[in-house]
């Protein structure tokens, strides 16, 4: 299962371990492509942000700083904007709970900081409970309008997330808009110019929602979630 304790020493140890792990599918770096791999379930969605080379800086800026994952109510360990080759534990809180319980390994498979688009990539690494990758991109087209895009596949990877499937595709669905919630505030000119802190929630505090793995959203049976 995620690791559930959260002391320094523990994070210490198991950051070490992913540093020394193997991602667990073979498409690294496949989110960057228009075709995703066969053989898992498949999201893409995207919001509009607004109009203009400071929208694209002041979103994409925030995505590279897991502005997405800390809006959304998980801690980032280490904290540092994402790189590629970096490996991280994503710590989320439960509600009820008093601290942070999972801890989820994951690599930077890919970064891109180019005039038209920002933002980056991660897989999984064992001890996730999935196996896959999911990306986090904000676009400007030719008309200059900015798109923010999350497009990830993976498929449950342990007996216990697969029974749990159901909650898992609609934990999910939630993850995947709050994610989409947290770029757009970020984006707007009244929005927040950095990520949130990066530090875990204070003890009696509860953050985001339970442990989202890939999954269709609600309703859909072709492995696909709408996008918009």
């Amino acid at each position: 299962m995620p690791a559930s304790s959260a002391s320094p020493a523990s994070l210490h140890r198991r950051l070490l371990a992913a540093r020394a792990a193997a991602p667990t599918y073979p498409e690294v770096g496949a989110t960057r492509e228009a075709r995703l791999p066969e053989g898992y379930a498949q999201l893409r969605r995207r919001i509009h942000l607004g109009h203009g080379p400071d929208v694209l800086e002041r979103a994409g800026r925030y995505v590279l700083g897991w502005g997405s994952q800390l809006g959304s109510g998980f801690a980032v360990h280490p904290y540092a904007p994402a790189e590629e080759g970096a490996t991280i534990l994503l710590r989320l809180s439960l509600p009820g709970l008093r601290r942070p319980r999972l801890v989820i390994p994951c690599r930077v498979v890919w970064t891109v900081d180019e005039p038209d688009r920002i933002g980056f990539a991660y897989g999984t690494l064992p001890g996730h409970p999935e196996c896959g990758e999911e990306a986090f991109l904000v676009t400007m087209d030719t008309a200059g309008e900015v798109w923010f895009e999350v497009t990830a596949f993976a498929r449950l990877a342990s007996w216990y997330a697969r029974l749990g499937r159901p909650v898992a595709v609609l934990c999910q669905y939630l993850a995947i808009e709050r994610y989409l919630a947290a770029v757009a505030t970020a984006a707007s000119p009244t929005g927040a110019a950095t990520p949130p802190e990066a530090t875990p929630q204070a003890p009696g505090r509860t953050a985001g929602p339970t442990a989202a793995p890939i999954l269709p959203a609600p309703g859909r049976t072709d492995g696909r979630a709408a996008t918009r």
